[in-house]
C-alpha cells in the first residue's frame, strides 16, 4: 500500500491519491473492497449503527467515498451547522 506523507499534501490531493480507482459515490460491494474485503454483513452493520455515514436511493446504500476516509481517520471535518441541510440518515 502507498503511503505518502500527510504533511507535504493538502486533504484535496490527498482524496484524489487514496483510493483513486473507485467513484465519488460507492455502493456496498465498493465499500467492502475499500475495507479490505470485509463481508456484506458487516459493511450492512456499520452503516445501519450508522459509523459511516451514507444514503439510500430506494432501497440500494449510496456511501460518498469522502465518509469511509473519514470512518478510517484519514480526513476530519468540522461542520458548523449554517450550511449542513441534509437531514441525518
Amino acid at each position: 500500500m502507498y503511503q505518502f506523507p500527510l504533511a507535504a499534501i493538502n486533504q484535496q490531493e490527498a482524496y484524489d491519491l487514496v483510493f483513486e480507482s473507485f467513484p465519488d459515490v460507492v455502493n456496498i460491494t465498493e465499500m467492502c473492497e475499500m475495507l479490505g474485503g470485509i463481508s456484506s454483513k458487516t459493511a450492512y452493520k456499520l452503516l445501519q449503527e450508522n459509523k459511516i455515514s451514507h444514503f439510500k436511493i430506494g432501497r440500494v446504500y449510496k456511501i460518498p467515498k469522502i465518509n469511509i476516509l473519514i470512518y478510517l481517520n484519514l480526513f476530519s471535518f468540522t461542520f458548523n451547522g449554517q450550511h449542513f441541510d441534509a437531514l441525518p440518515h
